[in-house]
């Protein structure tokens, strides 16, 4: 099944297909996929296409909208003159390929921007004096995704800064690989360092993502960081009593 891309805007820059080769009975969060996979390399793209509107054949679509051979899809995205702060930025998912920091870094930038303060967790090669072979991570990912999405959101409510890319690593790690990462965009540094700790801190204590750390002598879960007392089970256990 093959459909017709429009791409408008700073979309256009992007992709150069006319058109896209789908299996039948594809969906628009398929096509979506599609293209996601596509743009990995193409940091600037990848961080706007979570924030895009689909058309089918010149009416608003939803993800799980079924296309046909022929379809006109339209990749749409946010319109000029919108109500929002100008050059606000929200990016955040998970991946299970490897991250490519400098990249996302680099496209995180804006001319308003006074500077720009990044977290790169990387896997290093011990722990508390044992040898590490690699790392595995795992997640709930509907709901790590809605969490990290919320950070961001509230990162920039909170401090008042431009812009928060949020990244975390799935599956196996090695040794050097970039697990999580955090861009925070602002006109002043003081609030950019600020949020970057917050969004890190909050993450590792609220968002639903587990290591498993394999040494040379074994293998174990890593003790995480305890959830804010009124988010454990025992909290709304005692709010019944």
């Amino acid at each position: 099944m093959r459909v017709q891309l429009l791409a408008f805007g700073v979309l256009r820059d992007e992709f150069s297909e006319a058109s896209l080769e789908l299996q039948p009975h594809a969906t628009v969060g398929d096509l979506l996929d599609v293209l996601g996979e596509r743009l990995r390399h193409r940091p600037a793209a990848a961080l706007l296409l979570p924030r895009i509107a689909v058309s089918v054949n010149a009416e608003y679509a939803q993800a799980g909208q079924v296309l046909c051979d022929g379809d006109e899809v339209g990749l749409l995205p946010p319109v000029s003159g919108g109500s929002g702060e100008p050059g606000v930025q929200i990016a955040t998912y998970l991946t299970r390929e490897p991250i490519p920091a400098e990249l996302l870094v680099a496209a995180a930038k804006q001319g308003s921007d006074g500077a720009v303060v990044v977290f790169d967790g990387i896997v290093r090669d011990n722990t508390r004096g044992r040898r590490t072979l690699h790392l595995d991570y795992e997640a709930y990912e509907a709901m790590a995704e809605k969490l990290m999405a919320e950070l961001a959101a509230q990162a920039i409510e909170r401090y008042g800064v431009r812009g928060v890319l949020l990244v975390h690593r799935l599956g196996r790690l090695e040794i050097g690989e970039t697990s999580v990462l955090i861009v925070v965009a602002s006109a002043h540094r003081g609030a950019a360092f600020e949020a970057c700790r917050w969004v890190i801190d909050t993450l590792k204590k609220t968002v639903p993502i587990w290591k498993k750390e394999t040494f040379v002598d074994g293998a174990v879960w890593a003790d995480g960081e305890p959830f804010p007392a009124a988010l454990t089970a025992g909290a709304a256990s005692e709010l019944k009593s």
